[in-house]
């Protein structure tokens, strides 16, 4: 069996092409750093942390995901996503909905990271009062992004805004982040959680040995 650190690393190495890709000759610099920053960001303070705090495979697969998402959004901006725009003109949808997608990748990601975190830092233990926080967490930072999000609006100007927000035209593209980034919440304590326990009790096994 390949151990959880071999994946680890096989996850960071293949990130770096796409990171390195999405820097060249994005649409535009300061819109590529607003969306790729913090998942560059938050992956640099997991590896300084990795030896003495290691997660899950499944939350840092999850990680991977959400940070590919967003290294591919930010170069092209997420509403001209080519994929999702090939989507849109066959199946005759509204909007290329690449940042749909990606709002509820985040939620899985915030649900399963949130739960692991309270799990094994606090007296918390599986039962209500864990779905409860957990969920209450992936709202409340859905809601602060977006409300980031809005703040940033001042800074950017011009068509510069619109490509930020990505909200191409929709008044209720915020309420639909939060509610999406909700969903992938929900849809990671149904999916997940029985795995990210069992892979909780292996790091505790591998650290022993």
């Amino acid at each position: 069996m390949v151990k959880s650190q071999t994946i680890h690393k096989m996850l960071l190495l293949s990130y770096l092409p796409v990171l390195i890709w999405s820097l060249i000759k994005p649409t535009k610099y300061g819109i590529w750093l607003a969306e790729v920053g913090p998942a560059v960001l938050l992956i640099l303070i997991l590896i300084v942390v990795y030896k003495r705090f290691r997660l899950t495979t499944i939350t840092y697969t999850l990680i991977w995901l959400a940070s590919i998402m967003m290294a591919v959004g930010g170069h092209y901006t997420y509403e001209h996503v080519p994929l999702f725009d090939w989507i849109r003109d066959q199946f005759d949808l509204q909007r290329n909905n690449f940042d749909r997608l990606g709002h509820c990748i985040k939620g899985l990601l915030i649900g399963l990271l949130t739960r692991e975190l309270l799990l094994r830092t606090s007296p918390l233990e599986k039962g209500g009062w864990l779905f409860s926080l957990t969920l209450a967490v992936a709202m409340a930072i859905a809601n602060a992004y977006e409300l980031v999000e809005f703040a940033a609006t001042k800074i950017v100007s011009g068509e510069g805004q619109e490509e930020f927000l990505g909200m191409q035209g929709d008044k209720w593209d915020a309420q639909w982040d939060m509610l999406l980034t909700t969903v992938g919440c929900l849809l990671a304590y149904l999916l997940f959680r029985r795995l990210q326990d069992k892979q909780l009790n292996r790091i505790v096994a591998e650290d022993r040995d």
